[in-house]
């Protein structure tokens, strides 16, 4: 167990603790002796750590210093109490928070309060600025603190971060992005209550990024997470949202995922700058994202309101598009006549990328293409993953010159015939035709379907 010891003038005195779930133990007396021991029991794990950190610190403050740790200790470390905040550096932050004058000034201010989070923004401040062995030893040293405080700094949390269903990335102090899902079929962790603790914590008050994983492994429905996200009020700090992390087909298939509606949750979101969806079942309503960069929709059967959305949507500021629509087999619809918004650019002015991939009219869009408005304005073209044939690329070849700014073309997974890839090589040398699927006349599909 750690080990604390006090030794001034005639004083020489030693302070034990050792953690475990729901009770701890203490042991105190004059270094040399045995001293004397107590247990404590409590209501929870929450508790016990609670009252552990309570009394780390007060020996602390008397000047109890960390000499070791004694044998079999497993304690998660402590420390910490009420965090402290000041509302008006912390607007500093959030008006710029690239700002890193904003934090500095921030972690002053904590320090004087007596909140760990002070050094931990310094910590995390000088091992940016350093290098090498430097850069490694203060990065420990940050893990270190952030164990030894994470009832102040993780609180509920900790319990996620210590099975590896919640995983967190720290900067100047405060959590910048998380990941929250499932670790394998017999987990109990709960994602929604996790997500609404994550929310609310002091820690994540300046998140970015948020990423869901599996939600379950039964049957992976989203609709329970995204609804703690809109409870607890959503987020003006998170730029980027990445729903449906999980690997297809071993975790679960794609078309076995359920995202819903989550139009509600896309209202509480206002800074998002990226937004990536992975499922089924998709629900957009009506999209207004004035600062969002990026979107990309990974599904096997993307429905027609759902295409409607993403034609109407209200996003300025957009460079890069990428759409898959799926098999009808698992609720495709639509055809070019829906995307015509987006081929004609309308309301489009950044766009540099766009994908209209995985889809089963890749032949149609072919035709098309070469005479879309949009298609000036971009760099990089991909229509991967569709039923492209002979007839299409005949027709994407037939008008090369309409492709020939393009920096990529992505035209791989598809199911082009040695000829037609060849037809296709000669005439855009700026195309990727390679990776073909095999080509069947009278039974050919989108490459994700299920």
């Amino acid at each position: 167990m750690p080990r604390y010891e006090f030794k001034e003038g005639s004083s020489s005195k030693f302070w034990e603790i050792n953690l475990s779930g729901n009770s701890f133990t203490a042991r105190w007396g004059r270094i040399g002796t045995d001293g004397q021991e107590k247990t404590q029991t409590f209501g929870s794990p929450e508790e016990a750590q609670k009252e552990h950190d309570k009394l780390v610190r007060e020996k602390e403050k008397k000047g109890y210093v960390l000499a070791g740790k004694g044998e079999d200790d497993d304690s998660d470390g402590g420390g910490g109490e009420e965090p402290a905040s000041n509302p008006e550096l912390e607007a500093a932050i959030l008006k710029d928070p690239n700002n890193v004058d904003a934090y500095l000034v921030y972690s002053d201010w904590l320090q004087g309060q007596g909140d760990p989070r002070g050094e931990l923004i310094a910590i995390q401040h000088a091992a940016a600025q350093a290098s090498g062995t430097e850069a490694s030893d203060l990065k420990r040293k940050a893990t270190a603190h952030i164990k030894k405080y994470q009832t102040l700094l993780l609180g509920e949390l900790a319990a996620g971060v210590k099975s590896e269903e919640l995983s967190l990335e720290w900067h100047l102090g405060f959590i910048r992005s998380a990941r929250v899902g499932k670790k394998d079929y017999d987990s109990e962790f709960d994602v929604a209550e996790a997500l609404g603790t994550l929310l609310k914590h002091p820690s994540a008050r300046f998140i970015r990024g948020l990423t869901l994983g599996m939600a379950d492994f039964e049957e992976n429905d989203y609709s329970t997470a995204v609804e703690a996200i809109v409870q607890a009020g959503g987020s003006k700090t998170i730029e980027e949202l990445f729903i449906g992390d999980f690997e297809y087909p071993d975790e679960t298939e794609i078309s076995w995922t359920h995202l819903h509606d989550i139009s509600g949750l896309l209202k509480l979101l206002p800074g998002l700058r990226k937004l990536r969806l992975r499922g089924g079942d998709l629900a957009l309503g009506d999209v207004d994202l004035p600062e969002l960069r990026e979107f990309t929709v990974e599904t096997g059967g993307l429905p027609l309101a759902a295409i409607k959305s993403i034609s109407s949507a209200k996003w300025p500021k957009l460079e890069r598009l990428e759409v898959w629509f799926g098999s009808d087999n698992y609720g495709a619809e639509g055809g070019v006549e829906d995307i015509q918004p987006i081929l004609d650019g309308k309301d489009l002015p950044n766009l540099k990328q766009l994908g209209l991939c995985n889809s089963e009219f890749t032949d149609a869009l072919a035709q098309v293409l070469p005479t879309a408005k949009v298609l000036k304005q971009l760099e990089k073209l991909d229509i991967s993953m569709g039923i492209l044939s002979h007839e299409g690329a005949q027709a994407l070849a037939d008008n090369a010159a309409a492709f020939a700014h393009l920096k990529q073309f992505d035209v791989t997974e598809n199911t082009l015939t040695a000829e037609a890839q060849s037809l296709l090589s000669k005439a855009l040398p700026n195309a990727t035709v390679g990776n073909q699927r095999d080509y069947e006349e009278d039974y050919r599909y989108s490459a994700v379907g299920e």
